[in-house]
């Protein structure tokens, strides 16, 4: 059995069920797990003794997208390829995906998700929860050679071709819940518990608008059957909630989930930023938990503060969704933006935000091995590099992780006891080579005369 110590200038511990910041410990792995959190340095066949570092449970990223954060990288800002319609869902990440997983190879699908597996690790994730379209199955390949623990989340419609036309208004078409249960049905068959147990799947019915109500109990019947999570988007725009409440006599989307049975503690509910203060009642009194992206809101001027979701007694969570997929800086925008927007400096704390990433996140999804730093947890850890000059001096470890730090700072992701990235950097592969590779098949897809319509401004 392999052996591993890392030294941490502060290792971010558990004690008494809270956290517990130890000053110049050593973290020694045994394999594929926690040994011992120790004083004295102990022996090992590898030995990184690295002043400056915080070592952390690895970071567990619920909600993201790698394919369409990828086709829509740049040319979203500035409020660019919105088209009158308040969202890029309908415009640009729907439609663009669709296309663009018909047209580029399985190699060239790969490399996309290479890229996108590569960002996440650089991003300081260990764990990963990823929606994406069924017909992107790899994914799953690029996650188990890659190394991340994966949640794979391949897209369930009963509407897949949704579309927002140049008056914004959104066209619904397709009936594909039937093909889309069995493609999951197949896709857990292959995959799940892959890779040495780090692959798994999560039931994912894409969202209230694109999901009636026969798929969305289906989804719930199946998921509940196997034990995995249930992930959809609830709530992310003012037009579906207008969708929602006229196909379904005035119900909200959380009213919608909650009259099908779907509003619980296994579900896990991006956004909700279009959520009414009930809403956010009924989702705690549900046990569901909210997966709070500020920053992809925060682009468009939209607020999406972890404060109000918090406050309202609802379990949250942070993650990039299709934006940048760093999540040191996502907790950065979730503390900021809570703070701005309640107009209070306490808010969302760095306490509480760290723990919305490891421990919270990992009770989420049922996996209290995760998120901890104990003995006898798994070997998923992060260590941020806390010696550049941005971050010294500094008082509380945790304050400066969060009010400071960024991607650049992750010096280490372990999976299992593997070192993934080590010193900033891929270790299990040529970055170069995979950057080329996803960014030509990506371009691709911008050559489409629809993309370069929508794309143009």
């Amino acid at each position: 059995m392999s052996t591993a110590a890392i030294f941490g200038s502060y290792v971010l511990s558990r004690k008494d069920g809270a956290q517990d910041v130890l000053r110049d410990h050593w973290v020694l792995i045994e394999g594929k797990r926690i040994a011992a959190i120790t004083r004295d340095k102990p022996h090992a066949d590898q030995v990184y003794d690295r002043p400056g570092r915080f070592v952390l449970p690895g970071l567990l990223n619920l909600h993201n997208h790698c394919f369409s954060e990828a086709v829509a990288r740049s040319h979203s800002e500035d409020g660019n390829g919105r088209k009158n319609n308040q969202s890029i869902v309908y415009t640009v990440l729907l439609p663009l995906t669709k296309r663009g997983a018909e047209i580029l190879s399985a190699q060239e699908r790969l490399a996309v998700a290479r890229l996108g597996i590569l960002q996440l690790l650089k991003g300081g994730a260990t764990t990963v929860m990823e929606p994406f379209r069924n017909s992107i199955p790899e994914m799953f390949d690029a996650a188990e050679e890659m190394g991340i623990r994966f949640y794979g989340a391949p897209y369930l419609f009963s509407t897949s071709d949704a579309k927002a036309g140049s008056d914004g208004v959104v066209q619904y078409s397709g009936d594909d819940g039937a093909a889309d249960m069995a493609t999951w049905d197949a896709l857990y068959q292959r995959w799940n518990n892959r890779g040495d147990g780090r692959i798994s799947l999560a039931m994912s019915p894409h969202a209230t608008d694109t999901c009636g109500p026969d798929l969305l109990k289906a989804c719930a019947t199946r998921a509940r059957e196997l034990g995995v999570p249930i992930t959809t988007h609830l709530a992310q725009s003012h037009a579906e909630v207008e969708t929602i409440g006229k196909r379904y006599g005035g119900r909200t989307p959380a009213e919608y989930l909650d009259w099908l049975g779907l509003l619980a503690p296994d579900l896990l509910a991006a956004h909700c930023v279009a959520s009414t203060d009930d809403d956010l009642k009924l989702m705690a009194a549900r046990g569901a938990t909210v997966l709070n992206c500020p920053r992809v809101f925060a682009r468009r001027g939209v607020t999406a503060a972890f404060s109000r979701f918090a406050e309202h007694g609802v379990r949250t969570v942070v993650g990039t969704d299709g934006y940048n997929m760093d999540l040191l800086g996502e907790l950065n925008a979730a503390s900021i933006i809570s703070k701005t927007s309640s107009q209070r400096g306490d808010v969302a704390n760095s306490p509480e935000l760290i723990e919305s990433v490891t421990a919270t996140a990992a009770g989420v999804i049922k996996r209290p091995d995760l998120g901890v730093i104990v003995p006898g947890a798994t070997a998923d850890l992060t260590v941020v590099d806390l010696s550049h000059p941005h971050l010294q001096p500094h008082y509380d470890p945790r304050r400066v992780l969060v009010a400071l730090a960024n991607r650049a700072n992750i010096d280490q992701v372990i999976v299992d006891g593997r070192v993934l990235v080590d010193m900033g950097r891929y270790a299990r592969g040529d970055e170069a080579a995979i950057t080329s590779a996803g960014a030509a098949a990506i371009r691709k897809i911008w050559e489409l005369p629809e993309a370069r319509e929508v794309l143009a401004g």
